[in-house]
């Protein structure tokens, strides 16, 4: 299925309510726990899902939901998650990721990193402009904000495919261009770190200690 047909396959309401409550989790989901969400009956939830997987948008395995394991704990449920792949659709055709690419390159080739992460902080600032709340920028901006304790950490890299080609490079980026948004919003106590883990941005936001103000 290419990208506009699995795109397309989110414009039924159901499909696209359970699409967004899976993504939003972060782990695997189960059909009951999904159903429920979406406010819709677990027969009509499992159908959708099983779609959402058909266009490519889910992964779908099967495990135990729980503690009990060995005989007498059930058969395994099927769960979903978000697929790993990406898509994108533009009509008519455009392609920004090669020229992206390309210019990584070229910041490497020059050693300008420090030039790069001051551009990258200056469209943080830019960001800021019309000013509203951190997390409403960064959901607006794809990076589905969550709360993990006293942190923000960002579900999603944008950056996603440049990361994989020049990590230190866009991380790098990444990092002085949320610093950028924070000093645009004029959020004096919050902080952007470095804070890298498989499956998510590797930027979070941390309250500022009295000696970072």
């Amino acid at each position: 299925m290419d990208d506009l047909q699995a795109v397309a396959a989110l414009q039924d309401p159901v499909r696209r309510a359970l699409y967004d409550f899976v993504a939003a989790q972060g782990r695997d989901v189960g059909r009951n726990e999904a159903a429920e969400a979406a406010g819709v009956q677990r027969t009509l939830a499992a159908f959708h899902l099983d779609k959402l997987v058909e266009a490519g948008l889910l992964d779908a395995r099967f495990k135990r939901l729980g503690e009990r394991s060995g005989p007498g704990s059930g058969r395994p449920a099927k769960v979903y998650r978000r697929a790993s792949a990406e898509r994108s659709v533009s009509l008519p055709p455009r392609d920004y990721r090669t020229p992206a690419l390309v210019l990584a390159d070229v910041v490497h080739l020059l050693g300008a990193e420090e030039r790069a992460e001051e551009a990258a902080r200056e469209a943080g600032a830019r960001m800021a402009r019309p000013p509203a709340p951190l997390e409403d920028v960064l959901r607006a901006r794809g990076y589905e904000p969550y709360h993990d304790g006293d942190r923000v950490r960002l579900r999603n890299c944008p950056f996603h495919v440049l990361s994989e080609e020049h990590p230190l490079l866009v991380c790098s980026m990444n990092l002085a261009l949320c610093q950028g948004l924070l000093d645009g919003l004029g959020e004096r106590g919050v902080t952007a770190v470095s804070d890298a883990a498989p499956g998510r941005c590797c930027v979070a936001f941390v309250a500022s200690s009295p000696e970072d103000g």
